[in-house]
């Protein structure tokens, strides 16, 4: 069994009181690790491991923790249903997989707590096996997202 459950909700609770328990501020936002400099923390097989992620910020004299959450929300998986039924590069078991993610409607699948040092960023994310799948189905949507890669040439034929 794994150590993530489905829905991340409880976890986004504990770790809101966990931080403020600490003292510490929480600034609402998501660092982007190829936007900037990350160091990105493993929690190995600890589920509590972002704890010790948090009270090292707070060693560190971290003032607060940038802290984000993505729950998923019907209207975006519908678009990605969509948009991978339309693909010519999708098959079958692709649109199978997007429509199973709906008994995750309305459920947190990933968190993103970060804290700056240094100039860098320390990140730690947590995220369900769902939402994974979800970031890949995604992801194969926006670099085919139905649209002929060859459109061009039909343009020269003619």
């Amino acid at each position: 069994m794994s150590p993530t459950p489905e829905d991340l909700t409880i976890l986004k609770d504990d770790m809101i009181a966990f931080i403020e328990g600490h003292g510490m501020r929480r600034f609402h936002g998501y660092v982007d690790y190829e936007e900037v400099q990350c160091v990105m923390w493993e929690t190995g097989t600890n589920p509590d491991g972002w704890k010790d992620f948090v009270e090292l910020a707070k060693s560190a004299g971290a003032p607060f923790l940038t802290m984000h959450s993505w729950k998923l929300e019907r209207e975006e998986l519908d678009e990605l249903v969509q948009r991978l039924a339309q693909s010519e590069f999708s098959d079958s078991d692709d649109v199978e997989d997007a429509r199973w993610l709906r008994a995750h409607i309305d459920k947190v699948g990933f968190l993103q707590l970060g804290w700056a040092y240094q100039g860098s960023m320390f990140l730690c994310e947590v995220s369900t096996e769902w939402y994974d799948r979800y970031q890949r189905l995604l992801e194969m949507s926006e670099d085919f997202g139905g649209i002929p890669i060859d459109e061009s040439d039909a343009d020269d034929e003619g």
